[in-house]
């Protein structure tokens, strides 16, 4: 699931370009930063969907108390 979902993210790469980009990558960051940016990478994801979870959680929260404030009236 996750593969097709980062393929259909990048759209029509081929597989060779995928493995060109990957390279290009490797060699301008190096073995030792690529964990450490991947790291970021992750933490501003999580950071991001908690955030969306947040809002989320008080629009349906705000909804709940205007059904709650409609039907006592």
């Amino acid at each position: 699931m996750g593969i097709t979902n980062i393929f259909a993210f990048i759209g029509g790469l081929g597989g060779t370009e995928v493995m060109l980009i990957l390279l290009v990558i490797l060699l301008l960051f190096g073995a030792k930063r690529i964990p450490e940016l991947a790291k970021g990478m992750g933490r501003g994801i999580r950071e991001f969907k908690d955030a969306t979870k947040d809002v989320k959680n008080e629009f349906e929260s705000a909804a709940k108390e205007d059904h709650v404030k409609n039907n006592v009236k």
